[in-house]
């Protein structure tokens, strides 16, 4: 029972560490190309690729992260869970590098014989900036506020998702404001973190400009991509929902938690609705396809 009981940890840690509960980003920005598209789902590439923006392209993601952040998640309470992400023992770290490489590689081979020279580019150019963003000497995650910008690179995840599907490239206005999205996102976690980054030394945008301070950072976002899906796609919809999402950090500054640091408790709460909110804006983004209409 122990001999059976020992792999399935192990891949319950791996599934850990891919952070499913942080799945929405990719997955939402995958999908985004597909909103002025019919019967999308019959089509095998389809499902092929919003596959690998699950499970694999965030092993990768999350994997190089953790290879390199054992300190900061080892007093980090948040972590630990499917949610927020794996704490694991060095011992398994040590071969997480060789567990990406077995399973991005096949992903990249199959996807540039599908593709071609292009594509396979494009997933080098994804697996260099998540290096330049982990490991040093350049390890962007602690430069603040670069830490920050280099999230646009998850915008070539709708790259991909144009180029696997053989679809129209995205509006340049549309790129501008899934970058800001994933900016956003981005805050959000570092806010969360603010005290175990501290206790462990790791410099981030939150922890130099403090929790307030990082939180009008976020609303000024929010608010900017409200306004933007206002002004360039007329979506009421997403803008409201996004006005409602900022009108609640106002509320969280000012009246419920100021610059108090939030509970565990608390935080799984707020992960729960990111997800569900995520899954909603999802669905209305490509029902309308409005995010690709200047």
């Amino acid at each position: 029972m122990t001999f059976r009981m020992l792999p399935m940890k192990k891949l319950l840690l791996d599934l850990k560490i891919s952070r499913p509960g942080l799945w929405f980003p990719t997955i939402w920005i995958y999908l985004v190309p597909f909103g002025n598209q019919e019967s999308f789902w019959t089509s095998c590439l389809f499902w092929l690729g919003l596959f690998f923006v699950t499970f694999p392209l965030n092993y990768l993601v999350y994997g190089l992260n953790d290879f390199n952040d054992e300190e900061a998640d080892a007093v980090n309470d948040r972590k630990g869970n499917f949610l927020f992400g794996a704490k694991a023992p060095r011992k398994h770290l040590d071969g997480l590098l060789k567990k990406i490489t077995l399973i991005i590689l096949p992903f990249v081979l199959v996807f540039t014989y599908l593709s071609g020279v292009n594509m396979f580019l494009l997933l080098v150019f994804m697996i260099l900036v998540n290096i330049l963003y982990n490991f040093k000497p350049f390890r962007v995650k602690e430069r603040p506020p670069f830490e920050i910008l280099i999230q646009v690179g998850y915008v070539t995840t709708a790259f991909f998702a144009t180029e696997l599907n053989n679809l129209e490239m995205l509006p340049w206005q549309t790129l501008v404001y899934l970058s800001l999205f994933a900016f956003q996102a981005h805050i959000a976690g570092e806010i969360m973190d603010i005290e175990p980054d501290l206790a462990s030394g790791k410099r981030t945008t939150a922890t130099l400009l403090k929790r307030k301070n990082s939180k009008f950072l976020m609303l000024v976002i929010l608010l900017l991509e409200s306004f933007l899906v206002w002004y360039w796609f007329q979506d009421i919809v997403l803008a409201s929902f996004l006005g409602v999402f900022a009108l609640w950090l106002v509320l969280d500054v000012f009246v419920f938690f100021k610059d108090k640091p939030y509970t565990l408790p608390q935080m799984k709460l707020f992960g729960y609705a990111i997800n569900l909110s995520a899954l909603a804006s999802m669905a209305w983004v490509l029902y309308s396809g409005n995010l690709l209409i200047t």
